[in-house]
């Protein structure tokens, strides 16, 4: 589960931080309405690529927090979706892409928690 975790988040943080208008237009954002949105999706995207490089590059209860601290994010992002998909600042389907992104990355990290 840990690789399987840590693979998604490295696909997802490189392809943020490298393409981050083509990143955003797939889960359905408007990066060309928004000129700030590249910023912001380097964010995520050095943040997804920090937790798998720590995840994978430690063991035992450094390891432990390395997965807690994604599924803080996880959940954080998951709560994100959904309130952006209700105040409306966010269409439906992007907020459905977003909010399920991240709790299918919660299922893993909790998975690769127990397993840790």
């Amino acid at each position: 589960m840990l690789k399987a975790l840590a693979g998604t988040r490295i696909a997802i943080g490189v392809s943020a931080w490298a393409t981050p208008r083509f990143a955003g237009r797939l889960f359905g954002l408007d990066a060309a309405g928004n000129p700030q949105s590249p910023y912001l999706a380097r964010l995520f995207g050095v943040r997804d690529i920090a937790l798998a490089w720590g995840a994978l590059g430690s063991s035992g209860d450094a390891r432990r927090q390395w997965l807690l601290l994604g599924l803080a994010c996880d959940g954080a992002d998951a709560v994100a979706g959904v309130a952006g998909g209700r105040a409306g600042y966010l269409p439906a389907v992007t907020s459905a892409l977003v909010t399920g992104t991240a709790l299918t990355a919660l299922g893993l990290g909790a998975l690769a928690l127990r397993e840790a």
